[in-house]
């Protein structure tokens, strides 16, 4: 189970790290009363203690660099897009809107990743093991602090089945962009995205009020941004943010990974009716997770955000 502790960070996302799991009763209604505060008015954070121990991530980072070694870019191609059904899936972006090279696998509820090079789709499972223990945790203390039970959020969700997708990302040194972004403004599909980087920058994030805020990691630490399917369920009370990813700062190559964290493809998502009365009528179409990742034309690995095309 991931500790949780909560403190504000002035002019960057908060940081959580312990107290939602404390014996003291008080510490933990202090530390759910921030969570809430948090989700609402921010829509994400970072974690630090979480559990995952840093030689986790150094073989994470040590993995897709090897992966995207340059001189093995024609073996990477058996990868590129065929069909709907891919589970693992490779492209590479340069253009004005968009310089990336990417590798996107199904992390759970099956694994698929690729078994070359030695060592990658071991260090990368181990990850995303500690990472179900992260989506475990916080689906439960953002229940408590929605006011429900521990298991709102997993049965709302089928999170045991949940489908996460995870996008490993190369960006290059501004000098071989052909433009400042990464990746363009978009928000999320799902409960929330996780992500992690070897190299501080490049991400942004767009608060409530339109600012544009410069996303600081500590080293080995996981951001958090709450995603589509949350803000659904709480019926716009919880929002999924704005966010972008630029790269005209690079100075180097820098890697991330960041996983979508979804309910299952059959859980039926709408405005639950605990966050919808006649001052707050209901403001999203109700489907099937699948459904909406469908929704705007792409397919399942792709995981594009429809909520627009959801919104009513």
């Amino acid at each position: 189970m991931i500790p949780l502790r909560l403190l504000m960070m002035l002019r960057s996302p908060p940081l959580i790290t312990s107290c939602y799991f404390s014996d003291d009763l008080d510490e933990r209604s202090k530390a759910l009363e921030y969570i809430g505060h948090v989700c609402k008015d921010f829509g994400f954070f970072y974690l630090v203690n979480h559990g995952i121990s840093d030689s986790v991530f150094e073989g994470v980072f040590k993995g897709i660099s090897d992966f995207f070694n340059p001189t093995e870019i024609e073996s990477r191609k058996q990868y590129e897009k065929k069909n709907p059904t891919d589970r693992i899936r490779w492209g590479l972006r340069s253009s004005p809107g968009e310089n990336r090279e990417y590798l996107k696998i199904i992390a759970h509820p099956q694994y698929h990743c690729p078994t070359k090079p030695a060592g990658f789709s071991e260090s990368m499972e181990e990850y995303f093991k500690g990472l179900r223990e992260v989506v475990q945790g916080l689906g439960k203390a953002v229940s408590k602090a929605l006011g429900f039970e521990e298991c709102y959020i997993e049965k709302a969700f089928k999170l045991g089945t949940g489908f996460d997708v995870s996008r490993m990302n190369l960006y290059p040194p501004n000098f071989r962009s052909k433009g400042s972004i990464g990746v363009p403004d978009h928000t999320d599909p799902g409960f929330f995205v996780s992500l992690i980087q070897d190299v501080n920058g490049g991400l942004q994030v767009f608060s409530n009020d339109g600012n544009c805020i410069n996303v600081n990691l500590p080293p080995n630490a996981i951001f958090i941004n709450l995603g589509d399917h949350l803000e659904i369920l709480t019926n716009g009370k919880y929002k999924s943010h704005v966010h972008r990813v630029v790269v005209d700062n690079n100075k180097v190559k820098r890697i991330s990974v960041a996983t979508l964290h979804g309910p299952s493809l059959d859980a039926f998502v709408s405005p639950a009716p605990e966050f919808v009365d006649d001052s707050h009528p209901p403001a999203y179409r109700g489907m099937t997770y699948k459904q909406s990742l469908q929704a705007n034309g792409s397919d399942e690995i792709d995981v594009q955000s429809s909520i627009e095309q959801i919104r009513l």
